[in-house]
């Protein structure tokens, strides 16, 4: 299992010790990307990915939750982002589109979508995208909890590629912790994403290790 540790509910005043830590043990750092419009939050711009881009050794993996993120894509590839996901909802037809060009700038390409989203509606780019996030929360804000319903939809989406052959990564992102971690394995999942069950935990570096153990 890997694990990429979501900086979202981070100590901002300590945010390079908080990176230092986790980069330790991670496979990823996790940004979460809210313009306010898209989701009703906003986390954190530019100059942040950048701070975290120079500090960071372990690979950035950004999640996009805001409308148009084909505007951002460059820019996270100027940043060294390796994997860059958008919304489904956000980007509808123009999915296969963006999927090429983020691959084009040299990044892994994924398609994210809300629990309220069939996972249907992504069988049509298995085989085109390098990953999929599956939200076990609704996107927007930390500290949710895990919607247990998950398990399923990634079942049926881990099917499906099987069924096709194919070769892509399922991600999970919300609510992710010791308590779901062996469920999700079993699932098929590839990638968890965890934030407050890491970052508000006595011992990051631990939690990790015993998510990436599972």
């Amino acid at each position: 299992m890997k694990v990429a540790p979501s900086i979202l509910t981070a100590d901002f005043r300590n945010l390079e010790k908080e990176i230092r830590l986790i980069d330790s043990a991670a496979d990823y750092i996790h940004l979460d990307i809210m313009d306010g419009t898209f989701v009703p939050n906003l986390s954190y711009g530019f100059p942040v990915v950048d701070a975290v881009s120079k500090v960071a050794s372990c690979p950035l993996d950004a999640h996009l939750m805001v409308v148009n993120p084909q505007k951002w894509f460059e820019k996270f590839a100027s940043y060294g982002v390796q994997m860059l996901s958008f919304h489904l909802e956000a980007a509808g037809w123009k999915s296969g589109r963006y999927l090429r060009q983020i691959k084009k700038l040299g990044m892994k390409a994924g398609i994210a979508v809300d629990p309220d989203v069939p996972v249907k509606k992504l069988f049509p780019y298995i085989g085109k995208a390098d990953f999929f996030l599956i939200m076990s929360v609704f996107a927007g804000f930390g500290g949710q909890k895990f919607i247990y319903e998950t398990i399923d939809r990634v079942h049926e989406l881990q099917d499906e590629i099987k069924r096709r052959g194919a070769e892509c990564l399922i991600q999970v992102d919300g609510g992710v912790g010791p308590s779901n971690i062996q469920a999700l394995k079993q699932a098929g999942v590839d990638i968890v994403v965890a934030g407050s069950s890491v970052i508000g935990a006595e011992d990051p570096v631990a939690v990790i290790r015993e998510l990436q153990a599972a």
